[in-house]
Order: C-alpha cells, then sequence, then structure tokens
C-alpha cells in the first residue's frame, strides 16, 4: 500500500557527492521506520542508513559514518541521503525501503533490533569510477 520512489543515482568519481532522494506515498508515514539499503553487484543487501521518526533515532553503517547523511522533509515526507566522499565500495542499487514493526524502528533508531522492511522502492544506481 506505501509506495516508494528513489531518485538522484548516477556516476560520479571518487571523493564525489550525490543526493538520493526517496519520494513516499501513502498514509500515516510515521508508522514507518524509513531509510536506504544497497546491493553492490554479486553481493547481498546491506542496511546503509535509516530512521524511526516515531522513537526519534537514526542508524547508520559504520562504512558510511561521518560520509553519509540521513534526512526528512517534514513538508513533502521525501528522505534523502546525501553521500560525500564517495568510494568505489559504495557502488551499488540503492533502495528505499520502509517497514512497520518494533523491530525495524528499534533498530532504525540505533538501538538493538531488526531491518526487516516490507516495503520497497525499485532502486537506483549509483556508480563511483576508480
Amino acid at each position: 500500500q506505501l509506495q516508494l520512489v528513489e531518485s538522484g543515482g548516477g556516476l560520479v568519481q571518487p571523493g564525489g557527492s550525490l543526493r538520493l532522494s526517496c519520494a513516499p506515498s501513502g498514509p500515516a508515514l510515521d508508522a514507518y521506520a524509513i531509510g536506504w539499503f544497497r546491493q553492490a553487484p554479486g553481493k547481498g543487501r546491506e542496511a546503509v542508513s535509516c530512521m524511526s521518526s516515531r522513537l526519534g533515532g537514526t542508524f547508520y553503517a559504520d562504512s558510511v559514518k561521518g560520509r553519509f547523511t540521513i534526512a526528512r522533509d517534514k513538508a513533502n515526507n521525501t528522505v534523502y541521503l546525501q553521500m560525500n566522499s564517495l568510494k568505489p565500495e559504495d557502488t551499488a542499487v540503492y533502495y528505499c525501503a520502509a517497514g512497520s514493526t518494533p523491530v525495524a524502528h528499534f533498530y532504525c533508531s540505533g538501538d538493538e533490533g531488526s531491518p526487516s522492511m516490507e516495503y520497497w522502492g525499485k532502486g537506483t544506481l549509483v556508480t563511483v569510477s576508480s
């Protein structure tokens, strides 16, 4: 029922920046933990950053701390991922995802939990050249 549409991917050189956007559509958005996952070629899905407005916290993967920033526009509910100091290993398809379970909220607020998400966007490709 919740729809998520990502945009902003592209090709950048190492050290460059990109800003991804996730435009959600649906009611009761505060009921969801929401954020970003990525999947590199031949590798599994990885949680990058997410947030829980209900619990008032955020999660960042250790690999992106200090480089990536997640934010939400309260006016239109768009969720952004500002990516700075990009590295070749950041190359992946980036997905916006949302989950409504307590464990998702706990995880995306920085506490123990599980990044289980039931709604997914189609993804946007980020390529960082070497």
